[in-house]
């Protein structure tokens, strides 16, 4: 009880307040690579628009992070860097560094590099364990190329936090290739507050749910 009732608490903050920046929409999206036709749209990169908000969310993230490395069975490894991915896990893992005096690096997002050349902002030791945080997950794809490069270069990651999951397969196909994710809010729960709470109009949210039914792994 001691762990889920701030969790729940933190997890209604983030969706209220991701509702009041006007972060959630509707409408017929296409996302990335592998998010067709999604009736809704969640840019958690409004985030920096609020500060106060942003340094909130920040701090959910260290202290699930925390919790978690405290249980009895640790279910985040010891880490000696964070690592934000481009670009919206950036601006979260600036502040999640400030917050827990860790340092920070990031795989540059340049296309014009060479891509068997990993070129990684920040100073690192080789064998260093690496804490990836971005916004959002939809397939896991993006958390596996930055592992990647961070691996050519000899750094390790074994844990990957975001702060929404739209539950599209990203956990299962994360684990496939070796790596623990922690969402703090996933896109359903989400958008059952924002139902329960009769800020979004039922049509809308029955399109929602359905369509995240339809993308979840058999």
């Amino acid at each position: 009880m001691g762990r889920s009732a701030p969790r729940a608490a933190g997890n209604l903050w983030l969706a209220r307040t991701l509702w009041d920046l006007g972060s959630v929409q509707f409408g017929d999206f296409t996302l990335g690579r592998t998010t067709l036709h999604s009736p809704v749209y969640v840019n958690v990169r409004l985030l920096i628009s609020k500060p106060k908000a942003l340094r909130r969310a920040a701090r959910l993230i260290y202290q699930d992070v925390r919790t978690l490395q405290r249980m009895l069975h640790p279910r985040v490894a010891p880490f000696d860097r964070v690592a934000g991915i481009p670009f919206g896990g950036l601006h979260l893992a600036t502040v999640f560094s400030l917050i827990a005096d860790v340092p920070m690096v990031y795989v540059h997002p340049s296309k014009d590099r060479d891509a068997s050349t990993p070129f990684i902002e920040g100073t690192y030791e080789r064998g260093e364990t690496v804490l990836l945080i971005d916004d959002l997950v939809t397939g896991g794809g993006n958390i596996i190329e930055t592992a990647a490069v961070l691996g050519m270069a000899g750094l390790k990651v074994k844990d990957a936090v975001v702060l929404l999951d739209r539950h599209e397969g990203a956990k299962d196909r994360l684990k496939a290739n070796g790596y623990n994710l922690i969402s703090i809010l996933g896109l359903e729960p989400m958008l059952n507050y924002l139902m329960a709470s009769g800020r979004i109009e039922e049509d809308w949210y029955r399109k929602s749910i359905d369509y995240i039914l339809s993308r979840r792994p058999a």
